[in-house]
């Protein structure tokens, strides 16, 4: 791990998101909430915010962070399904990749739910939005 001892805990925020490509027919299963396995928008929800928690075990040269919040948002969009995640810490490094955990975690958690009737779904464009906070300062993704 990097030794981040000698930086000053700062307020930091990140930002990923994630597109889940899905059929019509599994697009209509979330919608009706006929999935074997239950509601998946909530089910992506819940493990977004538990792998947020527990990227420093993923993720091997990750600190343990003290999140101070952490949402997931899950949405069907044309297509698919939109995964957000923003995580909020008061610490000495960032929390980017706890964000683009929760992301893709519940990305993941969308195929799970859905394999069953969609062979063909794919995960895409999983990636960082936004950070603030920090020496490296503000970033956002243009476009």
């Amino acid at each position: 791990m990097v030794d981040v001892s000698g930086k000053k805990a700062t307020e930091r925020r990140a930002r990923a998101k994630a597109f889940v490509r899905l059929s019509p027919d599994a697009l209509k299963a979330i919608d009706d909430e006929s999935l074997e396995k239950g509601d998946a928008l909530t089910v992506a929800k819940i493990a977004g915010v538990m792998a947020a928690k527990k990227t420093h075990e993923l993720i091997p040269l990750c600190h343990p962070l003290s999140l101070t919040h952490i949402d997931v948002s899950v949405e069907v969009v044309e297509g698919g399904v939109l995964i957000g995640s923003e995580v909020k810490t008061t610490e000495r490094t960032g929390v980017e990749m706890e964000a683009l955990t929760a992301a893709s975690v519940a990305a993941l958690t969308i195929y799970d739910m859905c394999k069953s009737i969609d062979k063909g779904i794919t995960i895409e464009s999983a990636m960082l939005v936004q950070k603030s906070g920090g020496k490296s300062g503000d970033w956002s993704r243009s476009g």
